[in-house]
């Protein structure tokens, strides 16, 4: 395929005037899921060509793409169906693959030339929405006996050769970050992957990852990692989770944190050493609060819930006894022994009248009163 050789410092990489045809061929739809230990049946069919196209698409928790949206494939093909002067798609796509291709100088700019094509199909870093409703406007057209006005359409493309999936999921976090509106959740949920991440982003991310994989953990499938729907029953999204231990360690900008001494020089910033004393912390309020935790007759395993026990936490590191204490037992008792009164509020957090008894403006306020009443329990 004809190409153009961009090189820029480092990093060199192709455009590609890419035939429509040709490049539905070539690439992949993939998008970022987690299975939760469970089987998952089949996708039924609901006889919607695209409902049925996107519940086929290969899921898998090492990919970075969202999940495609049916209305946004939709509206993309009737984009292309009804626009005549404007051009059906002006912006790059951008496609990467772990191959190293070959480029040959086609013997005038050294920059111009035949890029070889990969063995395996392209991964989609940017375009997946442009490319799906192509996809079916193509078939629309093909249906109509009109395939031929594909042949009209050139997708501009941008080409990574030898890359990793950790690269083109960096890229993609850089891009949707800054450009489009995309759930929080799961641009945390890849943030391991971004270089330039902090090693305090990079512990709030993992230690929250942790607590969603490990089964010794309370929360273990109960956090929302992509922020999208689930049929699991969610407590807490990831980006709130990983914003309250951020918080626990100090911002890269703040250098602050309740717990931040102790993650740099008792756990060294890795989250593995500091899952036990979370999950032992977690299993002691899950203790103390009996038949309530996870009730939903109860606010007590709630998003403010959760976020207030994680800020009284913190308060409790400031305890270097209690501290010395777990690291020589390392059980849950230590920490029911202190956290034993907090039995008392379990009234007020039945969902029934919840917000009543708990009036604020905002969800932060909510959570700054429930904290308050927890610190005034501890023993």
């Amino acid at each position: 395929m004809l190409a153009t050789r961009i090189r820029q410092k480092d990093a060199e990489f192709y455009f590609v005037n890419y035939p429509a045809r040709e490049i539905l061929k070539r690439v992949r739809f993939v998008t970022r899921f987690y299975f939760e230990g469970e089987e998952i049946a089949p996708p039924p069919t609901t006889g919607d060509d695209i409902a049925d196209f996107i519940a086929k698409i290969e899921r898998s928790d090492k990919a970075f793409q969202r999940p495609l949206k049916q209305r946004k494939v939709r509206d993309l093909v009737h984009f292309y169906e009804s626009v005549s002067n404007q051009p059906a798609i002006p912006g790059i796509i951008l496609l990467v693959t772990p191959e190293r291709l070959t480029f040959r100088s086609s013997g005038g700019p050294e920059s111009i030339g035949h890029l070889s094509d990969p063995d395996s199909k392209f991964d989609i870093i940017d375009g997946q929405h442009r490319l799906a409703g192509l996809y079916f406007f193509s078939k629309r057209l093909e249906g109509q006996g009109k395939g031929g006005v594909l042949d009209s359409v050139d997708v501009p493309t941008l080409v990574f050769d030898g890359k990793t999936i950790d690269f083109a999921a960096e890229m993609f976090v850089t891009i949707n970050a800054t450009q489009t509106k995309i759930n929080r959740s799961h641009l945390v949920d890849l943030l391991e992957k971004v270089t330039l991440a902090s090693p305090e982003e990079k512990f709030a991310a993992r230690l929250v990852r942790m607590l969603y994989e490990e089964d010794r953990s309370p929360l273990q499938y109960k956090i929302n990692l992509l922020g999208g729907r689930s049929k699991a029953e969610k407590w807490i999204l990831q980006s709130e989770l990983y914003n309250e231990v951020l918080r626990l360690v100090g911002t890269p900008q703040m250098k602050r944190g309740p717990i931040r001494g102790i993650a740099m020089r008792r756990w060294e910033w890795r989250a593995d050493r500091a899952l036990p004393i979370v999950t032992d912390y977690l299993k002691a309020v899950r203790d103390v609060m009996g038949p309530t935790w996870g009730s939903r007759e109860y606010q007590v395993t709630s998003a403010v819930a959760l976020k207030a026990y994680f800020r009284a936490f913190g308060d409790l590191m400031d305890d270097a006894h209690l501290l010395d204490t777990w690291e020589r037992v390392r059980a849950p008792s230590v920490f029911v022994d202190k956290l034993r009164d907090w039995a008392e509020l379990k009234d007020d957090l039945k969902t029934e009248g919840f917000f009543n008894r708990f009036p604020a403006k905002g969800q932060l306020e909510r959570v700054r009163m429930i904290q308050k009443e927890l610190a005034k329990r501890v023993r």
